[in-house]
């Protein structure tokens, strides 16, 4: 094994080591009693409830990771890239084609891999402790709209790469980062009015006291709003929540059912009014800024590695492509991108802090916002008291502890 074996091998290793690490530690903090902060809205068995639902994720979690790289680590070293890259070959496509195919094979093997644990996760996990209620067709249909998706999104911006890696020359990476960057925007664009409607139905939110509410705090805080969508969350989980996406005048703001039947009218306000801080704070358009920013480092990276024969040599493969090139890199870059993803939740987290304080410094209600917060952690059965080291690792958002923390002292 060369180099880059030996750096790829100890990132993945590395990678789930740490993060089996932080499962222990985190399953360390469930003996806890309920916080202060919680007493009195967990009834009878409710809160052992809630460790028992983040121990069974746990579990699940480390079972599928292990199997993850168990798979990854066996196709590699049985040198299972480079027979399916001979398998490719033997068609005679040439090498776009032969990318397409390859990527499209790999990507197939994965899914076989993973759907079994979609399944246990949905119908096993989830309806064990009361969450599902995805009917087995809608989630048929749910793989089957996410891959015609990926095929006519991922596969074609593939497609771009392929080709522009082929014969663009050493300014190949320049135009991929143009092309993606085109496509990321695009993507804020059309996937609150194309996209999300084809897995959820988004009803404009009914004449009344919420709507009234609503639309009067958007007014105050000069947020153009045309409409707020109810989104039929209850069809695949009881889970609630409430998201924004989008931007411009195809920016969306949608709550879910199961948040509207379980919330006070001032709860969902501050709710809202914490997504349109996200969007009032500019953390949108920050993570659209560094999303681009870091696929053109990403793709400046690969001008120098995709065609380094100590990387295919590093998985056994016979020939130099730019397909197999592509993924091996993204397997070389396993470090850099376990640090970004640090640096993005760190990043996240304090947003979440900003979005906290604009919402209650806009409406008044403080006591509204610290409610929301509590129900929606009480529904969704969440863990209160997370290891820190878990939290840096996986938490985009700050525990909830910490969240009504910073609330309450107005930080």
């Amino acid at each position: 094994m060369n180099i880059f074996g030996a750096i790829i091998l100890a990132a993945l290793l590395a990678e789930y080591l740490l993060n089996l690490v932080s499962d222990i530690l985190n399953m360390g903090t469930l003996g806890s009693d309920v916080p202060a902060e919680f007493s009195g809205l967990y009834g009878g068995t409710a809160y052992s409830k809630s460790h028992a639902y983040t121990a069974a994720r746990t579990f699940f979690g480390i079972c599928e990771s292990s199997v993850n790289l168990a798979a990854v680590l066996i196709f590699w070293f049985s040198g299972g890239f480079n027979h399916l890259d001979q398998m490719v070959r033997g068609m005679h496509l040439g090498s776009i084609a032969s990318g397409m195919i390859y990527a499209g094979a790999l990507m197939l093997i994965r899914f076989i891999i993973s759907l079994p644990f979609q399944i246990y996760s949905t119908f096993v996990i989830e309806e064990r402790f009361g969450f599902n209620r995805t009917a087995p067709g809608t989630f048929a249909a749910d793989i089957f709209k996410g891959m015609l998706i990926a095929i006519l999104l991922g596969g074609g911006l593939l497609l771009g790469v392929l080709e522009l890696f082929e014969h663009a020359g050493s300014l190949a990476w320049l135009y991929c980062w143009a092309t993606s960057a085109v496509f990321i925007l695009l993507i804020q664009f059309v996937a609150p009015a194309w996209i999300l409607p084809l897995f959820n139905k988004f009803t404009p939110l009914a004449e009344g006291e919420l709507k009234k509410a609503i639309l009067s705090y958007a007014g105050e805080v000069k947020f153009s709003l045309r409409d707020v969508y109810v989104m039929d969350g209850s069809k695949r989980s009881s889970k609630s929540n409430a998201f924004f996406t989008g931007y411009g005048k195809n920016k969306r703001i949608a709550l879910f059912d199961t948040l509207i039947q379980k919330h006070t009218t001032a709860e969902l306000v501050a709710v809202l009014a914490h997504e349109i801080g996200h969007y009032k704070k500019k953390h949108v358009l920050q993570s659209i800024i560094i999303s681009i920013l870091h696929m053109g480092a990403m793709f400046l990276l690969l001008s120098f590695f995709i065609g380094r024969p100590e990387l295919f040599d590093a998985f056994y493969m016979k020939n130099v492509s730019v397909y197999a090139g592509l993924v091996f890199f993204g397997m070389l870059v396993v470090p850099f991108e376990f640090a970004v993803s640090l640096l993005l939740n760190a990043i996240s987290r304090k947003n979440e802090y900003d979005a906290d304080r604009f919402a209650v410094q806009t409406t008044g209600k403080r006591d509204a916002m610290i409610d929301a917060l509590k129900k929606l952690s009480v529904d969704n059965l969440s863990h209160l008291t997370p290891h820190p080291f878990y939290v840096s690792l996986n938490y985009s958002h700050p525990p909830v502890l910490e969240r009504i923390k910073a609330i309450r002292s107005g930080i």
